[in-house]
């Protein structure tokens, strides 16, 4: 951790305009996070953007997920700002260890950093997305079932349906969701855990159903990684413009960023495939979705 901290404070001094730490009053806490606009921002005064949230595993930090997810370079390519909010004790409420009701609002911290933002900055209030790893893929998927109507799209990596999220979810607005899950993730089970959260193929169809698709799955497309690589990305989409759903399945893939570096906090975190880039990938569904 201590070397991922390093790497961003040099990455901040190398570019103190494109990437900076900001902070808001919630309640009883000073919550921060990392604001990243590419140079179009500066060079395009008059155009707005869009935004995207990108919210850290469990036990990691804004700084190590934004060095992890390389998703600045995205956002420079297609020109998007990026935010990597910092969680309370590194962590997300989704329910897990906490109340989900009267644990740490991280809803409401969201809510504060996207009016924030608003104020702030240039922002297409239409092209508001949100992703995250692990424990923040959960979050995000908790923001599509209780923010709908400031969210256009939501990608988890690593992360299928909470079953609190699932219990406490009321709203019907519908929300492009994709999925991305590897096969041999030893963290976070693709077959899902009993009480805890649905299995991947579950968490398709409950959204799936949330957003009133219907007709029997289409045939999933396969795509085989590079020479080496012993992974293979299935795809499976459905639905309507703005309203689709899509599980991206990683056989042999583990609790990884598809198209990242290696990085390995410690934990049997497995294979990262070379098939897709989780960024691009995302990006290319978040674009086909509006509010």
């Amino acid at each position: 951790m201590k070397i991922a901290v390093s790497l961003f404070i040099l990455s901040c001094l190398s570019m103190p305009v494109l990437a900076q730490v900001q902070s808001l009053q919630l309640k009883d806490d000073k919550r921060r996070y990392i604001v990243y606009t590419p140079a179009a921002y500066q060079s395009q005064p008059h155009k707005t953007f869009p935004v995207v949230f990108n919210f850290h595993g469990g036990g990691m930090s804004m700084a190590e997920q934004m060095l992890y997810t390389q998703m600045n370079r995205t956002a420079e390519r297609h020109q998007f700002i990026v935010v990597y909010p910092q969680g309370i004790k590194q962590d997300w409420n989704v329910g897990f260890g906490m109340d989900y009701l009267a644990g740490t609002d991280d809803v409401g911290f969201t809510q504060a950093m996207l009016s924030k933002l608003k104020q702030d900055y240039r922002i297409d209030e239409q092209r508001v997305y949100a992703t995250g790893l692990s424990r923040g893929g959960f979050f995000a998927l908790r923001l599509a079932a209780e923010l709908p109507q400031q969210f256009a799209a939501v990608a988890s990596v690593g992360a299928p349906m909470p079953e609190p999220v699932r219990q406490h979810h009321r709203k019907t607005d519908k929300v492009g969701m994709l999925l991305i899950q590897g096969t041999a993730d030893k963290v976070v089970a693709y077959g899902g855990k009993d009480g805890g959260y649905l299995s991947a193929e579950d968490t398709f169809d409950y959204w799936r159903q949330h957003n009133g698709i219907e007709g029997a799955r289409p045939q999933p497309r396969l795509l085989p990684g590079p020479a080496g690589d012993a992974t293979q990305v299935s795809w499976l989409e459905q639905g309507t413009a703005g309203a689709s759903v899509a599980l991206i399945t990683v056989k042999e893939g583990g609790h990884t960023w598809p198209g990242a570096d290696a990085f390995n906090v410690g934990l049997p975190i497995g294979k990262t495939t070379r098939a897709i880039d989780a960024n691009e990938v995302m990006w290319e569904f978040f674009s086909r979705h509006r509010r």
